[in-house]
């Protein structure tokens, strides 16, 4: 449904984007992860036809936003991490007013704002302001705006910036259901715990360089082979770290929380053949518990926190 093909953007001799390769399928949820002035939002705004790259291309559900920019637009979905609105504009007028500059017209037009504004729980807010409105149910209207047209693809730049907590999980449930649609989702967040839950693959980029991509535990694997397990068995912790001390794939193995935790360089394979290996030795083990992926040490082991 989208897919950049050696996207490169240059200011004089600084490259922004330094050929990008990226695809999204439906019902992707890709989070674009990189620290500030990595090139996140130049990318964005080249996927929605609002900038020109030096080199490559972006073709979103086969079109190119280069030769065909009109109707690659029609496919798209874009909120920006800020969006401007007048303060004395009703979320009725908001949305009519957008949906006439997406063409829609007549019924079409009706039909489309009460779709938007079920999926998103705006009904009973309609004559209110948007000068009256939360953070959080601004971002809701940026998203109501967003999927007037139904894009096939959409393209978030940071839109859980400055949620409260209940906020980012509501909106995390609508990415998800979005999802669900067979929509493509590219997104951007500084918040990675977010990320972590919701997407289906990560990029990582800095300095207009993708530094890592794939699922969360595909990007990590490429950064350490190595992963971190906790172990626990009815022999006790002093015996079953004689016996994880032995094995070839085992290091940094220690006693914690009445068990022992070790980095295992191997597969999942090998790993139950350890646990069988412990079983055969008489340590009867009763927990092994591989610990969850960290996104946020994803992001700190690829990046170096350089600017451009």
């Amino acid at each position: 449904m989208l897919e950049l093909c050696d996207l490169t953007k240059k200011y004089g001799e600084l490259f922004a984007i330094n050929s990008i390769d990226l695809t999204l399928d439906r019902g992707d949820v890709f989070g674009f992860i990189g620290p500030n002035g990595a090139g996140k939002t130049t990318t964005m705004r080249i996927c929605a036809t609002l900038d020109l790259p030096d080199g490559g291309d972006v073709l979103v559900d086969g079109l190119s936003v280069i030769e065909e920019p009109r109707r690659a637009r029609q496919r798209i979905g874009f909120m920006p991490d800020a969006f401007g609105a007048y303060s004395n504009t009703t979320i009725h007028d908001y949305l009519d007013f957008f949906a006439r500059a997406y063409g829609l017209k007549g019924d079409e037009r009706r039909r489309g704002i009460a779709r938007v504004v079920e999926f998103t729980t705006l009904g009973e807010l309609l004559p209110k302001e948007i000068a009256s409105l939360s953070k959080g149910m601004k971002q809701r209207l940026c998203l109501a705006k967003t999927l007037l047209h139904d894009p096939a693809v959409m393209i978030l730049d940071e839109p859980a910036a400055g949620l409260d907590p209940r906020a980012r999980v509501e909106l995390r449930e609508l990415v998800k259901a979005l999802a669900g649609m067979g929509k493509a989702i590219l997104l951007s967040s500084h918040i990675l715990t977010e990320l972590a839950e919701m997407c289906t693959n990560v990029t990582v980029i800095e300095r207009g360089t993708i530094r890592g991509s794939g699922s969360v535990s595909e990007v990590l694997r490429s950064v350490t082979p190595k992963q971190r397990v906790f172990v626990r068995a009815l022999a006790g912790s002093e015996a079953l770290e004689r016996a994880l001390l032995e094995s070839p794939r085992a290091s940094e193995v220690r006693r914690e929380r009445e068990g022992v935790s070790l980095d295992y360089d191997g597969t999942e394979a090998q790993l139950a053949e350890l646990v069988a290996a412990l079983v055969a030795a008489g340590l009867r083990p009763i927990e092994v518990t591989p610990q969850a992926v960290d996104l946020e040490d994803i992001f700190l082991r690829l990046t170096e926190g350089k600017v451009q």
